[in-house]
């Protein structure tokens, strides 16, 4: 019997004064993912950010192999990559200086432009830039908002296979998107 990994139960949560999901549940097991889909403004970032620790839950429960996984933050914060609306990508680094793992800038084609300063690089590259930092993580849960924000088809298809990777590894991968992924035998949630 294959034991879920991540739980989430009946999570409840409020963003300023608006309770924006209620009695949400999912779960993920290993070499799993979910996306969740919906329109603009019903959840999708905010749960992806509450599963992260990021934002409190108003009620329920989330779980990690059976227990409270945020009862020990640090513990839980290890465990998770994350990729937000904002690549978070330093403009005076280099692109080495931000993933120093060679196979990773290779995976989303970058490895020609490691010496080269963040900041010339496109809109693109620099999504690219933080999903091979996400491969390069080694965590099992990578938490995804709009992963594909910027990328061309053959970047897409780049990160479909870094997704298929790690899910064969036994990794977990939860995502936002409006578009279709190429994430087979994917869970979709619907907020």
């Amino acid at each position: 019997m294959v034991t879920d990994l991540l739980t989430g139960k009946e999570l409840s949560v409020f963003r300023g004064e608006r309770l924006v999901l209620r009695g949400v549940s999912l779960a993920v097991t290993a070499g799993g993912a979910l996306v969740l889909r919906g329109d603009n403004g019903t959840g999708k970032s905010t749960l992806l950010r509450t599963l992260a620790g990021l934002t409190p839950l108003a009620a329920g429960q989330i779980l990690w192999n059976g227990a409270p996984a945020l009862a020990d933050f640090p513990s839980h914060a290890a465990r998770i990559a994350w990729l937000g609306h904002l690549d978070a990508v330093k403009p005076s680094l280099s692109v080495a200086e931000h993933v120093a793992d060679q196979g990773a800038l290779v995976a989303v084609g970058l490895e020609r432009f490691a010496a080269l300063p963040a900041r010339f690089l496109s809109a693109g590259q620099r999504r690219r830039l933080a999903l091979a930092r996400v491969a390069a993580s080694g965590r099992p849960l990578w938490l995804l908002d709009e992963p594909t924000t910027g990328l061309d088809a053959t970047s897409v298809a780049r990160f479909a296979a870094l997704c298929a990777q790690h899910r064969a590894a036994g990794g977990m991968i939860i995502t936002s998107t409006h578009m279709a992924l190429d994430l087979p035998g994917a869970e979709v949630l619907a907020l």
